[in-house]
């Protein structure tokens, strides 16, 4: 199937979907599950949701499920709501039903710690629903942020308790300079061939990414022939803000694999995030394109400005993209970036 850059409709975006580049979202690692749902569990994201009887917002509620609260997912079904953008649910067991909206599909994945650190630091992601980050390397000292699955960061070094064993990793925080420690086992470090660059053949002037906004969906060109599609969240409205995406040209000038993004007041409509991965900026102003683990409700406005895609999309599209960043640099900035528009 062959297709110009012109807007693509919501037939071309299923006709693409089934074609396997849903696919594309699979994490690169096999870890052979005999069921897709062994061990797979939902974090709540929001500060609470309702579990219904059925999949639908107008069932019979039967249990709150507050923030972090993780919950067993065996099953996923589609609601009979037409008119809604997301119609995934989750199924808990025998408990009951909830929106995918407000729940982050993740894992528990230990790692055998690596007791080396190069003094360029090491790139690692969080291979657990969360763990807490501390300002020393002990568990009764005070907790400086938690840090949640799919969130990368900069491993600086390792250091052993020795009243209990315990490997610790020192994080650097980069929007605030500090170090932190987190438990190692829940870190993990990521492979060179993981992030090595995807279509490296096709020349940078013939891949573009086009955002429709109206459509809330990204699409990835090479040639002007679609290769990439994902359902994304652009700009929206707030309790005290509304939040736009900028329309126009721009490209990806500026990349990192992890920033701690932070703004605004919490208890508004502000944001304290660390570890947001798979970041590239498009304007000074930090509009960018970036995984997101506080929502898995794409396919409508839910950002500040930014282009959210889920954590594996970002990435993929992380390793597309040019400038590339070195496995031992934090980010790239300048360059030759890849051509973005953005259209409604």
């Amino acid at each position: 199937m062959r297709m110009d850059s012109k807007k693509i409709s919501r037939r071309d975006f299923l006709k693409l979907s089934g074609l396997g580049l849903a696919g594309l979202f699979v994490p690169p690692l096999n870890f052979d599950f005999k069921d897709s749902f062994d061990g797979l569990q939902g974090r709540v994201t929001t500060r609470m949701i309702w579990m219904y009887d059925s999949p639908s917002a107008d069932a019979e509620p039967v249990k709150i499920c507050q923030r972090d609260m993780l919950l067993n997912i065996t099953n996923t079904t589609i609601s009979e709501d037409l008119n809604t953008h997301n119609r995934i649910w989750y199924e808990i067991g025998k408990e009951g039903y909830v929106y995918s909206g407000y729940v982050q599909p993740v894992r528990t994945l230990l790692n055998t710690p690596q007791l080396t650190i190069p003094k360029e630091g090491l790139l690692a992601e969080i291979s657990v629903p969360y763990t807490d980050a501390y300002e020393t390397a002990d568990r009764k000292s005070r907790v400086a942020y938690r840090m949640y699955y799919e969130t990368t960061h900069w491993i600086k070094s390792v250091s052993t308790d020795p009243k209990d064993g315990q490997v610790w990793y020192q994080v650097r925080d980069d929007k605030f300079d500090k170090l932190y420690y987190a438990r190692a086992e829940h870190m993990r470090i990521l492979p060179a061939e993981e992030l090595a660059p995807l279509s490296p053949d096709v020349p940078n002037s013939q891949k573009k990414i086009r955002v429709q906004l109206d459509d809330q969906i990204v699409i990835a060109y090479e040639n002007n022939v679609p290769v990439f599609v994902s359902p994304a969240s652009t700009g929206g409205i707030f309790r005290r803000g509304t939040y736009t995406t900028p329309k126009g040209s721009f490209i990806t000038y500026y990349k990192r694999p992890s920033r701690h993004m932070a703004a605004g007041d919490i208890a508004a409509s502000g944001f304290d995030l660390p570890g947001v991965p798979w970041v590239q900026y498009i304007t000074e102003s930090g509009i960018s394109f970036h995984g997101t683990f506080w929502h898995n409700d794409f396919g409508r406005p839910h950002s500040h400005g930014c282009i959210n895609l889920s954590t594996q999309a970002a990435k993929w599209l992380y390793r597309w993209t040019t400038p590339q960043v070195s496995m031992s640099k934090e980010f790239s900035f300048g360059g030759v970036g890849t051509n973005v528009e953005i259209v409604l």
